[in-house]
């Protein structure tokens, strides 16, 4: 039996320490989240109100006009219970205009659109506000690169990349976040009925699953069919991990000389700090 059962109590400890530690190193005390009324961003919000107070957290909700009411009513009752700052703009006439000059753009694209709409307004209030970027991508779609590069994905520190969507799903119950919010079906709210599980073609508990032997036991493809996996799941998987690496790194630079940024000056002690 495969159990991803967390240590909730201690998750909080280690995940609100992270946060104050690396907002604060880098000279800020506030942050910035997009709130979409999802689990993922309420759980990023309510840890970061712990960690730094709820004063000097800003939730920004971004509604596209099609963005359904159950997205904004649920990032409402986020900033309501965690009494955190908040800002709602929506970027139907941002996006809109661009829309119109292509026509032809499918829902993927037009969904990229918006997702890199809404971290152009995320960045912009982290200069206004004085905050970091919060993070809200968990470990199952950072590992499928199920986020979109530049957009949702992008952020100055990530709380909750290290646990998988049923590991998030067991701390923001433990939280006390609403069950309304941890209870529906995860979705990016992209276009009308999108729903994540249905893009990808299978549930978060069987990938979690499978994802926890490959990543964290180091299982083989043939140990995971072994466990009883099917084989093209596994294989589906897999793939999918390894053609959306480029999403989990930062873009490789050709080496040159002997000290190329990312290869050889990687941390902060070699600038002498």
């Amino acid at each position: 039996m495969i159990d991803l059962a967390i240590n909730a109590k201690l998750a909080h400890t280690i995940l609100t320490g992270f946060i104050k530690s690396e907002i604060t190193r880098a000279g800020f005390k506030r942050a910035v989240i997009g709130l979409s009324g999802g689990i993922d961003s309420a759980l990023s919000c309510f840890l970061a109100a712990d960690a730094l107070g709820p004063e000097n957290v800003l939730a920004v909700r971004m509604p596209y006009k099609s963005s359904s009411q159950d997205s904004l009513d649920h990032a409402q009752l986020v900033i309501n219970t965690t009494a955190v700052q908040s800002l709602t703009v929506p970027i139907t006439e941002i996006v809109d205009p661009l829309f119109e000059r292509l026509p032809d753009a499918d829902d993927m694209r037009r969904g990229n659109v918006m997702a890199r709409t809404r971290m152009i307004i995320l960045y912009d209030q982290s200069e206004a506000f004085k905050g970091l970027v919060v993070g809200t991508g968990n470990k199952t779609e950072i590992l499928l690169g199920y986020s979109t590069l530049y957009g949702d994905s992008a952020c100055a520190l990530n709380p909750i990349g290290d646990l998988y969507k049923t590991q998030v799903r067991q701390l923001s119950r433990d939280l006390g976040i609403p069950d309304e919010i941890v209870d529906k079906a995860p979705s990016a709210d992209l276009w009308a009925g999108q729903t994540d599980e249905d893009e990808l073609g299978f549930t978060y508990k069987e990938v979690d699953k499978l994802l926890y032997l490959l990543v964290d036991e180091r299982y083989s493809p043939d140990e995971c069919i072994e466990a009883g996996f099917a084989d093209e799941f596994v294989h589906q998987v897999i793939e999918r991990v390894r053609r959306n690496h480029f999403k989990r790194v930062l873009p490789p630079i050709a080496k040159l000389t002997n000290r190329t940024v990312g290869y050889d000056f990687l941390y902060p002690r070699d600038w002498g700090t």
